[in-house]
């Protein structure tokens, strides 16, 4: 399972590149744009080809799930602690319907304690982040877990074994994808790996 992390900053042809990665087998793209309000957002989504947006997972603006036909919604570390202790709640106004729920961790033992069932879960830094700075890896062995986790934090060609060897389903990628000359071939590459 290979999931693609937007760049928080918009970057050249984002949209054609995003719209060539899903053409080529991209099934997760998660939308994580902190710097966008919701009628950005909301411009954002109209330039996807809407067939494809049933593969589009949102980090923030919630609520847009139930004005376009989203893959899901995923919750960054603070809001999961914010919402999950009350999910009744939160999920009220929202149509979750056949939608997935994913969140973000950053140690293995509050996935294996978390009672909530997400859909999958990811965990960084694996190891030391492409994108972020001093972001320093930690070869977490998720083995002993049986939950799905996506291993996030310095994914590249070089290492897609060490991320199966230490039990993740997949990988989320941003950096190797987003710093690359050619994101689209680098994408290729590791949707091969996962796929044999």
């Amino acid at each position: 399972m290979i999931i693609v992390i937007a760049p928080e900053n918009d970057v050249p042809n984002e949209i054609d590149v995003l719209n060539q990665l899903f053409q080529e087998g991209l099934h997760y793209y998660h939308l994580r744009k902190p710097h966008k309000n919701n009628a950005q957002h909301r411009a954002y989504l109209n330039q996807i080809d809407p067939k494809y947006h049933n593969r589009v997972v949102i980090h923030s603006c919630h609520e847009l799930i139930n004005d376009f036909n989203l893959k899901g919604i995923h919750f960054q570390e603070q809001k999961r602690i914010e919402c999950i202790d009350n999910p009744g709640r939160y999920f009220k106004d929202l149509n979750m319907f056949g939608k997935t729920i994913s969140a973000s961790f950053h140690e293995p033992e509050t996935i294996e304690q978390c009672y909530f069932e997400f859909d999958y879960h990811l965990l960084s830094p694996v190891f030391s982040s492409i994108s972020k700075v001093g972001y320093k890896g930690r070869g977490f062995n998720v083995n002993p877990i049986d939950k799905t986790i996506i291993g996030m934090g310095g994914a590249t060609l070089n290492n897609l074994a060490e991320f199966k060897a230490l039990g993740f389903k997949g990988v989320g990628v941003l950096g190797s994808i987003w710093n690359a000359d050619n994101p689209v071939e680098i994408f290729k590459k590791i949707n091969h790996h996962f796929e044999h």
